[in-house]
């Protein structure tokens, strides 16, 4: 059974850090492009940031630019998203996908046709 699995959210303070985990089972996430998303209420889901499966330059939404940073551990078959500098704004319930067609980061993170999803990790920024 082919299952994504994020891990890592909860409730920080504004300024505060967080990283996010997202572990494959069943597949193997290198031969995967991965994407974060983020779906607060009332709001329709976004990419946050993606990366393609051969080593291309991540994409990320021009408002976590500079503050999240996705990567990969391939041992652990995990991808993370450390996000830093956390605002109010970042508030939603973060998932991450793995999309195995061949798309640029910017097009898995807009385009959001990833095949499989996992079912995601709240994050809460509040004082």
């Amino acid at each position: 059974q082919l299952q994504l699995v994020e891990s890592g959210g909860g409730l920080v303070q504004p300024g505060g850090s967080l990283r996010l985990s997202c572990t494959g089972s069943g597949f193997t996430l290198d031969y995967y492009a991965i994407g974060w998303f983020r779906q607060a209420p009332g709001k329709e889901r976004e990419g946050v940031s993606c990366i393609d499966n051969s080593n291309g330059r991540p994409y990320y939404e021009d408002s976590v630019k500079g503050r999240f940073t996705i990567s990969r551990d391939k041992a652990k078959n995990t991808v993370y998203l450390q996000m830093n500098s956390l605002r109010p704004e970042d508030t939603a319930v973060y998932y991450c996908a793995a999309d195995g067609g061949i798309r640029t980061a910017q097009q898995i993170c807009e385009m959001q046709l990833s095949n499989y999803w996992g079912r995601g990790t709240q994050v809460t920024v509040s004082s």
